[in-house]
């Protein structure tokens, strides 16, 4: 029978492997046996350490929301605990960003957490928009939609006089279609 050489599959193999192995020190990134060898490992390394790196940040937004925590006389479990009565659904990376940059933000979650174990409630004062701004607002909003009628093809507009019942808009040219929408 004739010889068959293991052509480019094995070749591929090969290289996909020599590959990963980049930048590894010594043989293992050369000799395909040691290569393949240290790339299992690696691989089951990165694996593992994905999910520690996980673990290691929780632990480390907890240590920083305990540290703001204790700033403000409060533990971190009491403080988690009255989040938790007032229904206030924050996660502790967000909480820990909080801590960070924003200290009287977090003084007020905290004085929310106490509220919430002594069983009273916080009403949470939405400030509404003034009146003066909604009207400004409501008018740049409806220069806008003129702008953007200009930008729109025929059968776009044609759509849109359809939908407000425009009479004829079928046989409209785009300057008409325009006119008849505003």
């Amino acid at each position: 029978m004739a010889r068959v050489k293991g052509s480019n599959i094995h070749k591929n193999r090969r290289k996909k492997i020599l590959k990963l192995a980049r930048g590894y020190f010594g043989s293992k990134h050369k000799l395909y046996k040691t290569a393949k060898e240290q790339v299992m490992h690696s691989l089951k390394y990165a694996y593992r350490d994905r999910k520690q790196n996980k673990r290691e940040m929780r632990k480390l937004w907890i240590t920083r929301i305990n540290a703001a925590c204790r700033m403000n006389d409060i533990s971190y479990s009491k403080f988690i605990s009255g989040l938790n009565k007032a229904e206030v659904a924050i996660n502790r990376k967000m909480l820990s960003e909080i801590a960070i940059d924003d200290a009287a933000a977090f003084t007020n979650l905290v004085n929310i957490a106490k509220a919430a174990l002594e069983g009273k409630t916080i009403k949470q004062e939405v400030k509404a928009p003034k009146a003066e701004k909604t009207v400004a607002k409501k008018e740049t909003a409806k220069k806008e939609v003129k702008e953007d009628l200009s930008k729109l093809t025929v059968a776009e507009l044609k759509a849109l006089a359809k939908e407000k019942n425009v009479e004829g808009y079928s046989t409209m040219k785009k300057a008409e279609l325009l006119e008849a929408l505003k």
